[in-house]
């Protein structure tokens, strides 16, 4: 189980969860992709997966896209229709998504956690044991700053952060070839080094995102000769390398 979470929102980490998971799914792994994002969940638009679930002896069967299982709390409720609750029951919605979704068996199971350090982060990690957090940022320092909360989280709740990625590294334009840096440069990779953690890369800010995003695909699926894709393919292998090492020491211990 790996959580992608950051310590802000508006930082792209639902495009990042969402991709990692096409992208390990196109490599052969079976994947899952758990939107715990309560209050704010794109992975059904993300995907285009937009059917209500049905049910099987008491179990929801979660739908599947592009190669991967997804459930979210978009797919259970109207798409205009907020959220409202407190603590108490996220817990208990995300309980419900850990035992009473049929995932099968898994190699991955992504989560894509809401921004922050609350309820559904500190939930997740007392109902079960997750592997590893991958921590998406941007380069200002306003981003990096959460990021670095969101760490301390992690890291009393004994969970071992993967890695950083740098989200919207730089505009690649299409016009000129230019990347211009619209958000700053450099400082997830330098808060990873601060940190001594991973740096995971750097992903460009481009159109090809949110064009895929609203159409329902993962840009690692329908972009992959983009900057923005194979910047994320090359994320992509070298978290999944990260994650490797990560269990490989925890063995080790």
């Amino acid at each position: 189980m790996i959580a992608v979470s950051s310590g802000k929102g508006g930082v792209g980490k639902s495009t990042i969860a969402s991709n990692l998971a096409a992208a390990w799914a196109g490599q052969g792994q079976r994947v899952g992709l758990l939107d715990a994002d309560i209050y704010g969940p794109d992975v059904p638009t993300m995907f285009g997966a937009h059917e209500k679930p049905r049910m099987s002896e008491d179990m929801v069967i979660p739908l599947q896209a592009h190669g991967v299982k997804l459930m979210s709390i978009g797919l259970l409720i109207d798409e205009d229709a907020p959220a409202i609750w407190r603590g108490p029951i996220i817990m208990g919605v995300i309980r419900q998504f850990l035992e009473q979704v049929a995932w099968g068996e898994l190699d991955t199971l992504v989560v894509d956690m809401p921004p922050g350090t609350g309820d559904a982060q500190l939930s997740l990690c007392q109902l079960v044991k997750v592997a590893g957090a991958i921590m998406v940022t941007t380069p200002q320092d306003v981003a990096v700053g959460g990021v670095l909360r969101g760490i301390r989280m992690f890291e009393k709740v004994s969970v071992p952060v993967v890695g950083i990625v740098e989200n919207m590294s730089g505009f690649a334009c299409p016009d000129c070839g230019s990347a211009h840096d619209i958000f700053g440069k450099g400082g997830g990779e330098q808060l990873a080094g601060a940190m001594e953690l991973p740096f995971l890369g750097a992903v460009p800010l481009g159109a090809g995102v949110r064009v895929e995003g609203d159409r329902g695909v993962p840009s690692v699926i329908g972009r992959p000769g983009s900057p923005e894709g194979i910047a994320l393919l090359s994320v992509a292998e070298t978290a999944l390398a990260a994650i490797e090492a990560l269990q490989s020491e925890t063995l080790a211990v």
